[in-house]
């Protein structure tokens, strides 16, 4: 079944349609490899065995009688747990929402069904994907496949991880600042997203409206065209979502492009740049020349100030979005018991020392609901960026910061367009070194933020990006090579990042043999 497994999920779809893979030998093997792996790797939230071996049953007996399938028909599919799923719990890896089941499917999740897809479970993330390193996660941290002590990326870090350990061979992720890209290039696997406007949002928990984008995971560049085929496509559903007809981009992907313009960007090579990564990146470089086409240098000025502008627009819409987390409608609530003990010893406390005031201005049962129930609800980082958003929209401060920040981001938007005049693709390092240690960064906020360095200004720009294996570090980690396109190019995109995956053979090695030997 191993052997199964390390076929791409092209090469599996045709097996599955000639008839000589089943969907049920399919299922059964990617389970086999996460009851193996996972206690280890810690990817998955929740497993859906017996639904998925179900679905595969059927479907394997509609194609037995020749029944029309879907165009992922036995295909496994791993779901980040933020995009809902009909009466399936929908976390977003924190205790808010721990209890959660959505009334209705994500429309994402809706042609994942429609296509045959099989979802195979729920990938961890950090919470409310606050966070680039699937630590800040409620119910677990995710392990690289690569180096069990090291973080997998995030906030998709289930997404990449399970691919990367050939749990499943596509997952489903999102990026609002670098949160598909980032993990892919940690694990060593394809990660896309797409432009603003190309995939639903309907049915996305959401972060930062703005930027969030949902997009596929896979091992080569193929397999994300063809789930990108699936999940893209306009939804009156979603009233940012654009209507453009859809490419088919599982059948152009291997078509070469002629005379492509590739721009580098020197302010990419600046301190803090791991040398080896930058190494990496010149290497590809080298290997587009080869292939014929054009380097060019371009120049992005404005991306100096991507993190700043970033890390005050993502963190306001957060605190806009998660307001309604207040424990009257849905979600998690403190325990009255519990919320009636504490406002008692307060006031205890306060007679005491005959603080009258205090006592007077103490919050009514309500007031100290809400704070009580967002308190104990959310997370560290979470509540950091509520606190930060907040504070960016307040009185006296919104023009100072978010205004301000809104501008930038128009900055930015425009240094692209204009580089897009000289070039086809921007290629360009995704992070700016290998996966760290677990525990290394999540102690000091600014330094996880830099690491978003490379990625956040696509989603500034609103412009779609791709994540591609192109080396490995002296350590065995990961490098990943970063190609953005200009909006709704996605075609180009994939067919670039195609071009470079035919021309090497970095995503052929697979992560876990070099463990199995320290497997306790």
């Amino acid at each position: 079944m191993t052997d199964l497994l390390e076929h791409t999920a092209a090469e599996l779809l045709e097996l599955l349609n000639s008839g000589q893979v089943r969907a049920v030998e399919l299922v059964q093997a990617c389970l086999d490899q996460i009851a193996r792996w996972d206690g280890l790797v810690g990817a998955f939230l929740q497993v859906g065995a017996e639904a998925a071996l179900a679905q595969a049953a059927q479907i394997d007996r509609r194609r037995q009688v020749g029944e029309p399938v879907g165009p992922l028909a036995g295909l496994p599919v791993a779901i980040k747990d933020n995009l809902c799923t009909l009466n399936v719990p929908t976390t977003c890896a924190s205790r808010m929402l721990a209890d959660f089941r959505p009334p209705y499917d994500a429309t994402v999740v809706q042609r994942l069904k429609q296509a045959d897809a099989i979802l195979l479970g729920r990938t961890n993330m950090d919470e409310f994907a606050m966070g680039g390193s699937t630590e800040t996660s409620a119910f677990q941290k995710t392990r690289n496949p690569w180096d069990f002590e090291r973080i997998p990326g995030g906030s998709s870090g289930g997404s990449a991880a399970c691919v990367a350990a050939r749990m499943t061979p596509l997952s489903v992720g999102t990026d609002t600042g670098g949160s598909i890209r980032q993990p892919a290039a940690l694990c060593g696997v394809v990660g896309l997203k797409p432009t603003y406007g190309r995939v639903s949002r309907y049915g996305l928990v959401a972060f930062a409206s703005s930027l969030d984008q949902i997009g596929p995971l896979a091992r080569t560049v193929e397999d994300a065209a063809l789930l990108l085929e699936v999940l893209a496509g306009h939804d009156p559903k979603d009233s940012t979502s654009v209507p453009r007809p859809v490419p088919p981009y599982s059948k152009t992907v291997g078509e070469k492009l002629q005379g492509l313009r590739i721009g580098v960007v020197p302010e990419h090579y600046t301190e803090g740049l791991d040398e080896e990564v930058a190494q990496a990146v010149q290497e590809a470089v080298r290997v587009y020349r080869s292939l014929g086409a054009t380097i060019r240098e371009v120049h992005l000025p404005h991306s100096k100030y991507a993190v700043a502008a970033y890390y005050i627009i993502a963190p306001s819409e957060a605190s806009s979005n998660l307001a309604r987390y207040d424990g009257v409608h849905f979600g998690y609530r403190t325990p009255e018991q519990a919320m009636r003990a504490q406002l008692e010893a307060e006031e205890a406390l306060l007679r005491r020392t005959g603080n009258q005031t205090a006592l007077e201005e103490l919050d009514t049962p309500l007031v100290r609901m809400f704070r009580q129930t967002r308190s104990e609800g959310f997370g560290a980082e979470v509540k950091r960026r509520i606190m930060l958003g907040t504070y960016a929209l307040s009185a006296g401060y919104y023009e100072a910061y978010y205004l301000k920040a809104l501008k930038v981001r128009r900055l930015i938007r425009q240094d692209f367009d204009q580089a897009f005049q000289e070039v086809d693709v921007i290629l360009g390092p995704v992070t700016p070194s290998p996966a760290f240690r677990l525990g290394e960064k999540i102690d000091d906020p600014l330094a996880m933020y830099l690491f978003d360095l490379y990625t956040v200004v696509t989603n500034l720009a609103g412009i779609c990006g791709v994540s591609i294996p192109c080396g490995f570090s002296r350590l065995g980690l990961p490098i990943g090579l970063h190609l953005q396109a200009p909006a709704f190019e996605e075609d180009r995109l994939l067919r670039a990042a195609a071009m470079f995956q035919q021309a090497t053979d970095w995503r052929r090695r697979p992560p876990l043999e070099k463990l199995v030997a320290r497997r306790p």
